[in-house]
């Protein structure tokens, strides 16, 4: 088993008028030869824009764009006329393929958002653009998985990825699973603190494990936990 580990402090970090955002991984103006992807997971951005604030409409291609809300409404529009606002508990994915335009926007005027934005190389390029976003029913003290490669119980993405969240109340073995043989699985903290192997994890700390099948983990009361698999390999 190897492993990597992201401490929160040493994220890279940009703020201006209506946005405050941390960078595991780099992005824009943050660069970091160590942190430019995690296999197939290329950046994972924990966003706070402010009150009526947002990104504009702007392009990208052949990327699977995958967005969570912790808190607020985000408002989502592209050049496929889709349309959607998504809260804590949705999950929104874009598959930008052949090339899409898109905004996303706070959309309260009195009220901040925060949301994960998540972009995973997909498995190949020129695929069709697509969105589609779920409403999940979490239950505490098991894996829910959000994001999957046929799209059967969460958001499907172009990738043989899976994402899943896990929360509990209680002090909990959140022991994890590969999917698939190969993949590596990148552990981000939520909230809480919980234990990976042999390494202490606090509130948005990171890290990443690989060539194994299995991966150790002991949750604390209140912790929550995203799980994000994907293969090592870049297509």
């Amino acid at each position: 088993m190897k492993h990597i580990f992201h401490p929160a402090n040493e994220r890279g970090h940009n703020k201006f008028s209506w946005l405050d955002s941390y960078h595991s991984f780099s992005f824009g103006h943050y660069y970091d030869e160590k942190k430019v992807h995690f296999g197939a997971l290329r950046v994972l951005n924990d966003d706070l824009v402010a009150p009526g604030g947002g990104f504009g409409t702007h392009p990208h291609d052949n990327m699977e764009i995958v967005s969570i809300p912790l808190s607020g409404a985000l408002e989502h529009r592209d050049s496929m006329s889709s349309h959607g606002i998504i809260k804590s508990g949705d999950v929104q994915i874009m598959s930008a393929g052949t090339g899409i335009s898109h905004s996303e926007f706070n959309h309260s005027q009195s009220e901040e958002v925060r949301f994960l934005q998540i972009w995973v190389f997909p498995r190949r390029r020129q695929l069709k653009p697509r969105y589609d976003q779920k409403t999940f029913e979490f239950a505490t003290g098991k894996w829910q998985v959000v994001v999957d490669p046929e799209g059967e119980n969460g958001v499907g993405i172009m990738q043989d990825s899976w994402f899943s969240l896990f929360e509990t109340t209680e002090i909990s073995d959140a022991n994890y699973q590969m999917h698939k043989s190969g993949n590596g699985v990148y552990f981000f903290v939520l909230e809480g603190h919980v234990k990976v192997e042999e390494l202490e994890l606090g509130r948005r700390d990171a890290a990443g494990f690989w060539e194994t099948d299995n991966v150790q983990i002991n949750a604390k009361a209140g912790s929550r936990i995203l799980a994000i698999e994907v293969p090592m390999e870049l297509p």
